[in-house]
């Protein structure tokens, strides 16, 4: 590390989600013109690689921790390049901070933050204020495709006016002249130095944040993407996606695809945690608008980016009661089951239901999941397993190398009837589902090796295949692939919906672009209303 000029005043840029350089105004604000050294430090706060508090499983999951350990290191190296270095520590911000600040000597002015809205997050900063020494200032920073203070403008100053949909939200948003706001230049800032009494510190290692003792497998070869963490690959996919491939052009028609690197955007996990902007997204959809073309998919994209926006301010209107069984909307009637076998096999992909179980084990092979597979399957263990939605979010927030609390948690109240656009029972017919988006079973068969040889008439329901012919494939069902542990089509509550998570013919929220849905598992006692989503006192692909 450089060594800092002597007496030069200096600020903590604390990062949390929002590792990256470009579009970061917590470095550009921390920089002060140049006037001070930046000190950028980012904490591996052991809260967030605790267990989850309904099923107890580890909050990070191996493939979250891998790209977050990638992402962290880019964005060290990126530092490096430009004379600066970034602070690695273990342990409570709030303690952390203060240590770094009483070391200095006085030459910290303040810490700056990136604001947040959920309950964990916001807890960092009330206490942060409180045992920093030095004023902590918060920024909304670039989390957002709409900032926060346009947002309010346009509801009167009053969050608890925002529009209980979507498409509400959407109406009012593109109604106005309200746009985002362009890019902040953080990319031309300079550091400083980082004072040479700070050790650089190191991570932690993957086993630990993953809390497991078995050694890393790396990427599954059949994942639609080879994910890698930081704002460097981050901005590669920009340019795979918008100006190599021209993608952004068919993403409207492709989205709902499962099989391949580009039926989607993918940039929902560097979006995750920060390595790219919302704002550079759109930034770049703004560009391919007029020099490519303007259609409807790239208007969904702008769609999409929006509806994560919306459930970041759904969480800043509804506080912790995003966190609750009964949601935020919910009657508080549905009895939820916390069957821990039933939710086991939806873990492990082995529920009897192939468009299911494929799923599910992409997701733990490989960190991903499509937009169309996590609104199938939280809709089996919300329908037709009746298991406490929370233990689904909880499941994703740990598998999911993508996992957004707000988009997360917003998805899965969705999927349970208890959040945004609140409706029973809105359910999706796995076997219509299936043969929509995997009509020839080629989606299945990738992952789940064992129906390989059934027919693509077949490989959906294999239950129902004779014996001869379940022989015939090498596949005897009940031994080398389960019994179905659902009926498809009866749902519980005896509430009758469409095929295609309609009730009836009624019209429904705009809600099939991509989403991030998150889930979570587990028993333990019922959680009431002062529930949060740990002790301390992410829908775009």
């Amino acid at each position: 590390m450089a060594a800092s000029t002597a007496g030069r005043r200096a600020a903590i840029a604390l990062l949390r989600n929002d590792l990256r350089i470009h579009d970061n105004p917590v470095l550009l604000e921390a920089a002060a013109e140049g006037t001070r050294d930046v000190i950028p430090l980012f904490c591996f706060d052991p809260r967030t690689y605790a267990n989850a508090r309904v099923t107890q499983l580890p909050r990070m999951g191996v493939h979250r921790a891998r790209f977050l350990l990638e992402s962290v290191a880019d964005l060290r190296a990126r530092l490096r390049s430009r004379g600066s270095d970034l602070l690695i520590r273990e342990g409570h911000p709030e303690k952390v901070v203060p240590e770094i600040v009483n070391a200095l000597h006085g030459r910290v002015d303040e810490v700056i933050i990136q604001r947040e809205v959920t309950s964990e997050e916001t807890a960092v900063e009330y206490h942060l204020a409180r045992t920093a020494g030095v004023p902590l200032r918060r920024l909304w920073g670039a989390n957002t495709l709409i900032h926060a203070e346009d947002v309010l403008v346009l509801l009167e100053n009053n969050i608890k006016q925002l529009p209980s949909t979507y498409t509400g939200f959407r109406k009012l948003v593109e109604s106005s002249r309200v746009r985002p706001r362009q890019c902040v230049d953080s990319e031309a800032v300079a550091f400083g130095s980082i004072p040479s009494s700070l050790t650089p510190g190191e991570p932690p290692s993957l086993r630990t944040l993953a809390q497991t003792a078995a050694p890393d497998a790396g990427i599954d070869l059949r994942s639609t993407l080879q994910y890698r963490g930081g704002e460097t690959a981050a901005m590669e996919r920009i340019d795979e996606y918008f100006w190599k491939k021209s993608l952004a052009k068919s993403y409207k028609v492709t989205r709902n695809g499962l099989l391949g690197g580009d039926f989607s955007s993918k940039f929902s996990p560097w979006l995750s945690i920060g390595c790219l902007s919302p704002r550079m997204i759109y930034k770049h959809i703004h560009q391919y608008e007029k020099q490519v073309v303007a259609n409807d998919s790239t208007y969904w994209l702008w769609f999409e980016l929006l509806w994560r926006d919306y459930f970041r301010y759904h969480c800043m209107k509804y506080g912790t009661a995003v966190f609750h069984l009964e949601g935020t909307h919910g009657n508080g009637r549905v009895q939820w089951d916390r069957d821990v076998q039933k939710f086991q096999r939806w873990c492990d992909g082995t529920t009897g239901v192939p468009f299911v179980d494929a799923n599910m084990r992409e997701l733990r092979l490989t960190g991903f999941m499509s937009n169309r597979g996590r609104q199938n399957v939280a809709s089996v263990l919300v329908n037709d397993l009746g298991l406490d939605w929370r233990m689904g979010a909880e499941w994703f927030e740990s598998m999911l190398n993508d996992y957004d609390v707000c988009s997360n948690w917003g998805n899965w109240q969705y999927a349970a009837g208890v959040g945004v656009d609140p409706r029973p029972y809105r359910y999706f017919h796995q076997l219509k589902q299936a043969s929509m988006y995997d009509k020839d079973g080629l989606y299945v068969k990738t992952w789940l090796p064992e129906l390989a040889q059934f027919s693509p008439d077949e490989v959906h329901q294999p239950h129902r295949v004779e014996l001869w012919r379940q022989e015939e494939a090498g596949c005897i069902i009940g031994e080398h692939y389960p019994k179905p542990i659902v009926t498809i089509g009866a749902i519980r509550g005896g509430r009758a919906r469409g095929n295609d998570g309609k009730r009836g013919r009624g019209k429904r929220d705009a809600r099939d672009g991509k989403r991030q849905t998150t889930l979570q598992w587990g028993r333990g006692k019922p959680v009431g209303a002062g529930y949060r989503r740990h002790d301390l006192a992410a829908p775009m692909q």
